[in-house]
């Protein structure tokens, strides 16, 4: 029995109709994409419902910030993100290359091959490329192997040049390229019983900081630039101390960092203090305050411990401190910053050292951090803490100063973007060359090696998957403004001369070799595009039939209204 004779409201595409309305709608969201693919891509305005802007080139904000209704566009767009949240980027490749794939292989859908027969050819070119890019292609640097690849500084330095060139202008990526492989380096200095561990990106905080407050001249000319990403090997908190009497500018500090309280609490449970006069109210009051002032000396007899001649003591509560406690801490020249974020906290341990203290009674000096400079620095209303001069930190801040909020959200992306891409290269201890030489060299290694071997209509899939892959080379000419066809030749026959990697140069339009050029791409980001790209294709390609034959939100299951 038809569907139609279930449900009469249900709308059916069928069959070949079907495999046209998927392919047009991957055609259409990788047409939309397109322009934005590498360093010379175009920039994209979206505008909100509420007249919002966002600048932006970055195909994961696109597709996050973007409408989509058509269904299969949508589910393309949802595959494409699930990329990034697991390799941080390779968002508009694999839109371009499940487009791409799904138009080669319409193909010979159309001259009457079944799509089984394209799907059982596209995982054998699948699998065939992986089994390059892990064996031939993926290069490994002399000397280095895993974790070691954080001490390369000069390659991680290209790794995140090439992440941040296709989301920023080249000059403004440069300087956030030395930020990142700084921030990287220092998370990354781990004792040698975690080095089997990731790198946690949560150890750098990254905050928006208004332009001028704290800038850092560069070496050749001492004027300040507009835009800047300022690495600090410590912490940067958005608040100061208290009091205006506590010093703001601090050096050779022990750092103490407590969840304590050193204010009055209410309790626990419901209840209330009774008194029948003033007296009985006067010794309440006074036993809460001694009970604090307790408390407090406890604080300034342990700084008087530790502290010797030069050095200073600093303070940082996550819970509060009441006024006439400031005063006390103030008068003994004692920083104290109170109620400050929990993140912060976990991170001040790790950039000074030390631990957390939870009671006033167990502190010993063993459980303090050190800096070297503890400075407050105001901005209009707002106050800045810094922590500096870190002996062995394990966390830091990235500063990130723009112009105007369109900058900084770019900014923001973008580093977010490098720091994955810098992260990637360090686990997999590897990395590819870019400019689309493993585009150009797989599709030719699929043709010479692969295809000759295979027998039977498998063999049209791999034709496919190999002319699919060639789309992000062709993007990458046609955005830089060359020809695409010249291009992709140029790169064909320089490759099958010199065997070589061979990318595309975007400035010339010539071949390059992207080693000599410092363009490195991560190796998880290409396989896992190329398997998300591919399955996501070959499931595609198998639908027979589209349907819309849910009940009807809002009304009654079954209502006259819902069978006319």
């Amino acid at each position: 029995m038809r569907l139609q004779e279930l449900s009469p409201n249900a709308e059916i595409v069928s069959k070949s109709q079907a495999r046209i309305v998927n392919v047009a709608a991957a055609i259409g969201l990788q047409n939309v994409l397109k322009s934005n693919l590498g360093p010379k891509g175009t920039l994209k305005l979206l505008v909100g419902g509420a007249g919002q802007l966002k600048l932006t080139k970055d195909g994961l904000v696109l597709l996050k910030e973007m409408q989509i209704q058509h269904p299969t566009a949508a589910l393309i767009a949802r595959t494409a993100t699930a990329q990034d949240d697991v390799t941080g980027d390779g968002t508009t490749s694999t839109v371009l290359l499940c487009g791409s794939i799904l138009q080669q292989a319409d193909r010979y859908c159309r001259e009457g091959l079944h799509a089984r027969m394209v799907v059982d050819g596209l995982e054998l070119g699948r699998e065939a490329v992986l089994e390059f890019l892990k064996n031939d292609f993926a290069m490994v640097p002399e000397g280095v192997g895993g974790k070691g690849l954080i001490n390369d500084r000069e390659l991680l330095h290209h790794v995140a040049l090439t992440s941040l060139r296709t989301k920023l202008e080249p000059s403004l990526a440069d300087s956030m390229a030395t930020a990142v492989v700084d921030s990287i380096q220092t998370i990354g200095d781990m004792e040698e019983s975690e080095q089997s561990a990731p790198l946690d990106l949560h150890r750098v905080e990254v905050m928006n900081m208004p332009h001028s407050t704290y800038s850092l001249p560069s070496k050749d000319s001492t004027e300040l630039t507009p835009t800047a990403c300022i690495p600090v090997k410590g912490m940067v908190m958005d608040h100061g101390a208290r009091h205006p009497g506590m010093p703001t500018l601090s050096k050779n500090c022990h750092i103490m960092t407590c969840n304590v309280s050193l204010e009055y609490e209410k309790t626990e449970v419901q209840s209330g203090f009774f008194y029948s006069n003033a007296n009985e109210r006067e010794k309440l009051v006074e036993s809460e305050r001694k009970w604090l002032d307790e408390r407090c000396r406890l604080v300034v007899d342990f700084k008087r411990k530790v502290c010797k001649e030069g050095e200073s003591f600093v303070m940082i509560n996550q819970k509060g401190i009441d006024p006439l406690s400031l005063d006390m801490f103030a008068k003994e020249g004692i920083l104290c910053l109170r109620r400050a974020k929990r993140r912060n906290m976990e991170r001040l341990t790790l950039a000074c050292g030390g631990s957390p203290i939870h009671s006033l009674e167990d502190m010993e000096e063993d459980m303090l951090g050190y800096a070297g400079k503890v400075s407050e620095v105001t901005f209009g209303d707002d106050k800045f803490t810094f922590v500096e001069d870190c002996r062995h930190p394990k966390s830091c801040t990235l500063l990130l100063q723009g112009p105007n909020n369109l900058v900084m959200a770019q900014m923001k992306d973008a580093v977010r973007d490098g720091l994955r891409a810098v992260k990637n290269a360090i686990e997999d201890g590897a990395v590819v060359p870019g400019g689309g030489a493993f585009e150009i060299a797989a599709a030719m290694h699929l043709r010479n090696k692969i295809i000759p071997e295979i027998k039977g209509k498998a063999k049209l899939g791999v034709v496919a998957f190999a002319e699919a892959l060639l789309v992000i080379p062709k993007t990458l000419a046609e955005n830089s403004g060359f020809d695409v066809q010249e291009t992709i030749l140029k790169l064909e026959e320089e490759r099958a001369s010199s065997g070589l990697p061979v990318g595309i140069n975007c400035t010339t339009g010539e071949p390059m070799l992207p080693a000599d050029e410092g363009v490195w791409d991560n190796v998880r980001v290409k396989r896992q595009s190329l398997y998300l790209a591919t399955v996501l294709s070959s499931q595609l390609l198998l639908v027979d039939e589209v349907m819309r034959a849910g009940k009807q939100m809002g009304k009654p299951a079954g209502g006259a209204e819902g069978m006319m």
